[in-house]
């Protein structure tokens, strides 16, 4: 018996993922993860952690890749999963361009 529930939908409001830059085990682990998020699942830590900072329902997906370490910024709605930022985390902190930069991708979309 199969599920008959529907996958939600990808919805890249910015960033790619891509290698380069990322490496091709840093693409396919976020790419895993992702598929996860869209089959409904919830990741926890260590590999995602809430983003109250950004908005309701926003994480932040952790993957350390042989020279850095990769940060992916989403939203899981009620239909999608909406990756909203992906950089390059060489801080203890998300930098607040990204953080602003989310936002404002955020309202964008809600308003639509």
């Amino acid at each position: 018996m199969g599920d008959d529930r529907a996958d939600k939908a990808l919805v890249i409001l910015s960033g790619e993922i891509q290698t380069p830059p990322l490496s091709h085990d840093a693409r396919r682990e976020i790419g895993f993860m992702i598929r996860k998020l869209q089959q409904g699942l919830r990741l926890e830590m260590p590999h995602s952690r809430p983003a109250p900072s950004i908005g309701r329902r926003c994480h932040e997906l952790r993957v350390n890749d042989a020279s850095q370490t990769w940060r992916v910024i989403y939203r899981t709605d009620p239909d999608a999963v909406l990756v909203v930022a992906l950089f390059s985390k060489k801080t203890s902190k998300t930098p607040k361009h990204v953080i602003d930069q989310a936002k404002r991708l955020l309202r964008e979309y809600d308003a639509d």
